[in-house]
């Protein structure tokens, strides 16, 4: 959840507690599907099971912040790779099978629909969970319906018809949900705030300041790593990371000597945040070089250090691709058609169209 929790203080809840609930819905799934005489084997039940156990495994602290800040270019899904594939060296090749669902290179792909597509039992878990936690009403979906309609056909996962209305709630359920709390606004600037304190951090460090921070995220301040040195040695250290280090970090850094990093601290610590505005058009660059001449003029700051409290960027909400593995929908009479034209609801469709907006964020004296 990242900082939602600034937001909605009752998201607490772990990417464990998510990676576990996900496996559970998983063991679900299978039963659900070998009742209605689909093969799925005992050793394919357990590489299920092992990979949506481990699908998230590779979040660092504070989830997606750390992707764009202290390591570069690396993402979450590659790093979870890595730690499983490590696990497999571990536990003497017994995740192959798992790993091979992973990545889709199995031949039957309906396994890694399971896992990842826009119905899986990953999104089941989230939705749910996260609606619960936040109190969202709009994000409940009906897990338990959507799953006991699951089957396949011709190695594709399919929803019967009579539970198209509860697919329908799932995907505005979602849409809702990224509005309301994944892309919320102010969830948004205080992950971007995460990030660029970490970014100040790492680039103190390279012009040789030495930060008061833990064993672990100090290795990542003072290196450079990206997707060619991500080493079993390096998977190890970012292993130990988690939100602990970061916060603790950070009440160290409120009292810095640097501007950027005493006040970026500071907020987050103090939940006192950047002015979030949103618009339908991109900002103009005339606008953005108006706030910073501000806030150079005020606190005698250069473009580069005012560039932490001025920034613009966008957000994007695609409830539903209709040309990415669609949700199929199995009529009665035996035939698959994607949802979006099964449903009677002209609104699939319109989901299925991404919606960009545009923020600014400042300080809110100006």
């Amino acid at each position: 959840m990242g900082m939602s929790y600034l937001v909605y203080p009752g998201a607490h809840h772990t990417r464990f507690h998510h990676a576990l609930g996900a496996m559970h819905l998983m063991s679900k799934a299978i039963q659900v599907l070998r009742f209605k005489g689909v093969d799925v084997s005992e050793d394919e039940k357990e590489a299920l099971l092992i990979a949506i156990l481990l699908h998230d495994i590779g979040h660092g602290p504070f989830s997606h912040a750390m992707e764009h800040s202290i390591v570069e270019g690396v993402s979450h899904e590659h790093i979870s790779l890595l730690f499983m594939e490590e696990l497999n060296t571990e536990f003497n090749s017994k995740l192959t099978l798992a790993i091979t669902i992973f990545k889709n290179e199995y031949s039957r792909k309906f396994l890694h629909q399971l896992i990842s597509s826009q119905l899986d039992m990953d999104r089941l878990d989230y939705l749910r969970r996260d609606s619960f936690y936040t109190g969202v009403s709009e994000g409940s979906v009906n897990s338990e319906r959507l799953i006991a309609m699951l089957n396949v056909v011709e190695d594709r996962l399919v929803v019967e018809e009579k539970a198209i209305y509860s697919v329908e709630k799932f995907i505005v359920a979602r849409r809702l949900m990224y509005w309301q709390v994944y892309l919320h606004k102010t969830g948004i600037v205080a992950e971007q705030l995460l990030t660029k304190v970490l970014k100040r951090a790492k680039e103190l460090t390279a012009q040789g300041m030495s930060l008061p921070a833990s064993t672990g995220l100090t290795y990542f301040l003072k290196n450079s790593i990206g997707p060619d040195n991500f080493s079993k040695k390096v998977l190890n250290r970012f292993s130990k990371l988690d939100d602990y280090d970061i916060i603790g970090a950070m009440k160290e850094w409120q009292n810095h000597d640097d501007f950027v990093l005493r006040n970026v601290s500071e907020m987050l610590l103090n939940r006192d945040l950047l002015k979030v505005k949103l618009k339908k058009k991109p900002i103009s660059e005339g606008k953005i070089a108006l706030k910073k001449e501000e806030i150079m003029s005020r606190f005698n700051i250069s473009e580069h250090e005012a560039s932490y409290f001025v920034f613009d960027g966008c957000i994007s909400n695609q409830a539903y691709k209709m040309d990415v593995d669609t949700i199929n929908i199995l009529a009665k009479s035996g035939k698959v058609v994607d949802v979006a034209k099964a449903s009677d609801q002209l609104n699939i469709k319109a989901l299925s169209k991404k919606v960009v907006k545009y923020y600014l964020c400042y300080p809110k004296a100006y």
